[in-house]
């Protein structure tokens, strides 16, 4: 009587690649991204009557609250700006290039912040979506609101330096610091454009959605072009040497 064969057991799922583990976050900021940017283009009109009712609100505690309104205004200007964000990036830079396993993610960092910032710009113009007016503004702006550049480029530039910091692997003094001031920022500067009434509720969080998907799709980019080593610095790791093969005392059986 012939005994039934077991049925093989099955392999245990290996662990997630990179790309796998990127691609549910990118896919769902990109859907987000592109539902919002087709509602900002189409005007629809609920989206819009949400902006304006939040914005006349914040804007009435702005007239009111003078002294908020300077600090949101020196936060804005100067702690959050664009440039200031970039210059931060290259201070990162500077850094990193002195480390000549680390050149590759310092021209990394350039390429990915001018790319968002050619993109930033390229929507802007294309969208040309109007700011909002006040007959008592408390801060002004020019050219075009959606995306937010303030939002859009501190996601960006702090995304990536936190990601850089993780990957380095820094103590976790300095990394709960970095996160906490990155957390702030990013948040603080997109309240701070529409507590100024310089941009609708809409166009920050474009700005955040924006960024972020820009961060996951670097991030992404970079663990499939420049694998990180051993040590964490960067650059491919070295090729492993190939197991020998599996050695027994027993003798060789005869095949049927």
């Amino acid at each position: 009587m012939r005994t039934p064969h077991a049925p093989a057991p099955h392999a245990p799922p290996g662990p997630r690649t990179p790309a796998r583990s990127a691609a549910a976050p990118a896919a769902l900021l990109a859907a987000a991204s592109t539902l919002l940017l087709a509602l900002v283009a189409a005007d629809w009109r609920p989206l819009l009557d949400l902006d304006a009712g939040i914005s006349r609100t914040t804007h009435r505690w702005a007239v009111a609250e003078d002294g908020l309104t300077r600090t949101a205004r020196v936060l804005t200007d100067w702690v959050w700006d664009p440039w200031t964000m970039r210059l931060l990036c290259a201070v990162a830079v500077v850094v990193l290039l002195r480390r000549p396993a680390a050149r590759w993610t310092a021209r990394w960092l350039v390429v990915v912040v001018a790319v968002a910032t050619v993109v930033q710009q390229g929507l802007k113009a294309a969208l040309g979506r109007e700011r909002p007016v006040w007959s008592d503004p408390v801060d002004t702006a020019h050219y075009a609101a959606f995306p937010s550049g303030h939002a859009m480029t501190a996601t960006v530039v702090l995304g990536l330096l936190l990601w850089v910091l993780r990957r380095h692997g820094v103590g976790p003094g300095l990394w709960r610091t970095a996160l906490t001031v990155a957390v702030v920022s990013v948040a603080g500067v997109g309240l701070t454009r529409v507590w100024l009434g310089v941009h609708w509720p809409t166009d920050v969080l474009g700005g955040w959605l924006l960024g972020a998907l820009t961060v996951v799709a670097a991030v992404a980019a970079h663990r499939r072009l420049c694998p990180a080593a051993p040590d964490g610095s960067g650059g491919a790791r070295p090729p492993s040497p190939s197991p020998e093969p599996p050695t027994s005392d027993d003798p060789p059986r005869r095949p049927r």
